[in-house]
């Protein structure tokens, strides 16, 4: 097994270290529970970064990856939501109900594309999407942390991280929704006959 797949395995161990994390007693488990999500995400760039530059996409690699991505992501969307304060929880709810539909359909697009010998690649506004994703997931979940909220104080520090947070996420489902629209009208001939 080569690198790049053992860092995709790496993710896929620490998204149960990450939700253990997050629901653990102690005052600063959920401030943890955002760096263990953010160590995740860089196994993420590293792998693929490696397999590229290095030659060493496999068809294993192609599994693991989008597996770890997508269990890393839908993990911290449940655990947020779950926590959420009662102001947000329905906003949470419905941007993270629209980005996991959005995998759920992505996934279906290129395993219909896959059965017919199509190759669906990761297009430019994904891959913002996932940059987005990877920075605002953590910061939500860094803001559940009463510990952290409370070394923030209730000044601007607060307020800007707060808000930060809050339109980067907002940008991270709008992208979602865009990217969604690009590879359902990019690859729609999947859905047709036999594609040559």
């Amino acid at each position: 097994m080569n690198l790049p797949n053992k860092l995709s395995l790496l993710r896929i161990f620490l998204v149960p270290v990450f939700v253990a994390a997050y629901f653990l007693s102690w005052e600063y488990s959920r401030l943890v529970a955002s760096a263990i999500f953010v160590v995740a995400t860089l196994t993420d760039f590293l792998d693929g970064y490696i397999a590229r530059k290095n030659n060493l996409v496999t068809d294993l690699g192609k599994l693991l990856d989008p597996i770890a991505d997508k269990l890393l992501v839908t993990s911290a969307l449940f655990c947020v939501v779950s926590q959420a304060d009662e102001k947000y929880v329905v906003t949470l709810a419905v941007c993270s109900t629209i980005i996991v539909g959005r995998e759920l359909l992505i996934s279906a697009i290129r395993q219909i594309g896959a059965s017919k010998g199509v190759v669906i690649a990761a297009n430019v506004f994904g891959k913002v999407k996932t940059i987005l994703q990877d920075v605002a997931l953590p910061l939500v979940v860094a803001l559940q942390c009463p510990a952290f909220v409370n070394l923030l104080g209730t000044g601007w520090p607060y307020y800007a991280i707060s808000y930060a947070t809050a339109a980067i996420f907002a940008l991270a489902t709008a992208m979602t929704v865009v990217s969604g629209v690009i590879y359902v009208v990019q690859n729609k001939k999947v859905f047709g006959g036999d594609v040559k």
